[in-house]
């Protein structure tokens, strides 16, 4: 039964691409595609705008914890590098100090001696050489572990650095997006107010990353505010035309004048300060 519906679904998909086919001839593909491009514009179209200006306020909201986590990365980095530090210190200090008891040493083996005085005890030439041998050895395991400890601090230093930089640049991020987000949603609610008169309604744009979605939502409200502006030229009732203060001043006089406009303009032009109180 199952194999039979298969069987006239696929009769049935071939009977369609035959004859779209036959009426369409090499357009179908284009048909098919520009069909199913109106079907996803009209799905993606069916979400409010104000739902899409909450999607990008909640998307940048998330940028939030990535603040948060840089912050706490800063600390975490900070107490690291005091803590290596204060144990950088501890090391040099103490491969300073062994640094002068090695040259103290070396200095006095320099004087062929069969015994040698140290902290009130007598040493042997031999033992004294094995001691140096001894610490000189520690002294250049020290001087490697001494160098990866700065090289450690020297990149725990970068690491801070790197964090406060993205801190930096997150909290701009967001201040722009939010700055962004904000001037939109004052823009949509002045292009809605304005839309009352015109009857005007709005477009829907699609959901796209934050950054994306905004640049869309932008665009769609600016293409709302030319369709606005272009519809309002044909729903206002009163033709209002631009009125030049010079021409109606002129038509004034021509009514209540008539006959005296031309004393009246030859009083007005030996007064200039009538003239001026006039135009006023």
């Amino acid at each position: 039964m199952v194999f039979k519906w298969i069987k006239r679904g696929i009769l049935l998909g071939v009977g369609v691409a035959v004859v779209g086919g036959l009426i369409f001839g090499h357009d179908l593909a284009s048909y098919v595609k520009s069909s199913a491009k109106m079907t996803r514009t009209a799905v993606k179209d069916s979400v409010p705008i104000e739902f899409e200006l909450k999607r990008a306020q909640d998307l940048l909201d998330e940028i939030l914890p990535e603040i948060h986590n840089n912050i706490r990365r800063i600390a975490q980095e900070e107490v690291e590098i005091a803590a290596l530090k204060s144990d950088l210190g501890a090391s040099e200090k103490s491969f300073n100090e062994e640094k002068e008891r090695i040259q103290k040493v070396r200095q006095a083996l320099l004087v062929p001696q069969a015994s040698y005085t140290f902290g009130g005890r007598q040493i042997t030439r031999e033992d004294l050489t094995k001691d140096l041998a001894f610490r000189f050895d520690r002294f250049k395991e020290a001087e490697i572990v001494l160098a990866s400890k700065k090289r450690m601090l020297d990149t725990r230093q970068n690491g801070l650095q790197a964090a406060m930089q993205m801190l930096d640049r997150t909290k701009a991020q967001k201040e722009l997006l939010a700055s962004k987000i904000q001037a939109l949603e004052g823009q949509h609610r002045l292009i809605k107010a304005a839309s009352v008169g015109s009857g005007m309604s709005f477009d829907n744009s699609k959901i796209a990353q934050t950054e994306q979605l905004i640049g869309q939502i932008k665009k769609r409200l600016d293409v709302a505010e030319r369709v606005l502006a272009h519809e309002s030229n044909f729903v206002q009732t009163i033709p209002i035309e631009t009125v030049d203060t010079t021409q109606l001043i002129q038509k004034i006089d021509d009514h209540f004048s008539g006959a005296d406009k031309a004393d009246e303009t030859t009083t007005t032009e030996d007064n200039p300060a009538k003239m001026v109180a006039l135009e006023k």
